[in-house]
């Protein structure tokens, strides 16, 4: 069985220099890298490099770049039946400058008509009778989330949500029809409307998104780590103390890597263990692709102790 990915495709250009320039200034690039990215192609990635068979659904333009990601997606294993090329429209950019401080800034072009449609939506019949897992990844529409969360449920599938819709009034209805969900940060403060203190505060907030449905909520606490939360449980795992080069990526490295645990048997919290290990160790590298084996996974889950929260 395979793993559908529904979220964002997009060329990833990584810029590496010493510093911002100021206006009218100017710096050398020092290392330049253009990626296949976006979040959606990220966690699919991760998944094929640890073995899984995903399939991802998303949306390039009818231009050349189009045509270089959707193929690249191909060289990585990725089944693309459920990629749309949309005529009439460029592919999105994304632009992640990193400087020497580990420090990055993202400039990204996506257009609207990059994002999924209900249409869009109709490769995922098919797909979907071949899966036994999904990934949506909530920088798309609501409308296409939701038309997709009922053609999965339908299925029996796991599904795991990544990130929060940006339209709250479909927040809830959502979550209520999901397994797993997974936060950053920034989104968790989005999710609660309020900021999140530290990661006991977290705990709450995440109870409460598992009182809607999951049996599982994982949530980000800036550079503490990611608590863990399940009827059982409420963990703190700890970030793991690894160089760290550029953040990008680090959390669609989790998502894929918590996925392709929960699918190969893992309990919520080993599994969530092993998206910490993958998160480590694709921040020691530039921009959001990761390079990933199970062997490694495994070996840095291993030093991951967590820490029981009231």
């Amino acid at each position: 069985m395979s793993t559908a990915v529904l979220g964002q495709i997009a060329r990833d250009l990584v810029l590496l220099t010493e510093a911002v320039p100021g206006p009218g200034g100017t710096v050398d690039v020092h290392r330049r890298l253009e990626l296949l990215g976006g979040k959606g192609a990220n966690i699919a990635v991760t998944l094929a490099q640890l073995g899984a068979r995903p399939a991802l659904v998303g949306v390039v333009g009818d231009d050349e770049t189009g045509a270089r990601l959707v193929q690249r997606c191909v060289e990585d294993g990725i089944d693309v039946r459920g990629v749309r090329r949309r005529r009439g429209t460029e592919s999105a950019l994304m632009v992640d400058v990193v400087t020497d401080d580990g420090q990055h800034r993202y400039l990204e072009h996506v257009p609207s008509a990059t994002l999924l449609t209900g249409d869009d939506l109709d490769p995922l019949g098919g797909l979907v009778e071949e899966c036994d897992s999904a990934v949506l990844q909530l920088q798309q529409p609501a409308a296409a989330v939701r038309c997709a969360l009922g053609m999965l449920r339908a299925r029996g599938a796991l599904v795991v949500l990544d990130g929060v819709l940006e339209d709250e009034s479909h927040r809830e209805p959502v979550v209520a029809g999901a397994d797993v969900v997974r936060m950053d940060a920034r989104e968790a403060e989005l999710w609660a409307g309020r900021r999140i203190r530290d990661p006991e505060d977290a705990a709450r907030v995440a109870a409460d998104v598992l009182r809607l449905g999951p049996g599982l909520v994982v949530l980000a606490v800036g550079d503490q780590g990611d608590v863990v939360v399940t009827p059982q449980d409420r963990l703190l795992l700890p970030q793991v103390d690894t160089p760290v080069v550029d953040t990008t990526g680090a959390g669609d490295a989790f998502v894929g890597t918590l996925t392709w645990a929960l699918t190969s048997g893992r309990d919520p919290v080993e599994a969530a263990r092993r998206g910490c290990a993958a998160a480590a160790l694709t921040v020691g590298r530039p921009g959001g692709r990761p390079a990933l084996s199970p062997g490694a996974v495994e070996e840095l889950a291993a030093t991951i102790t967590p820490s029981p929260l009231g």
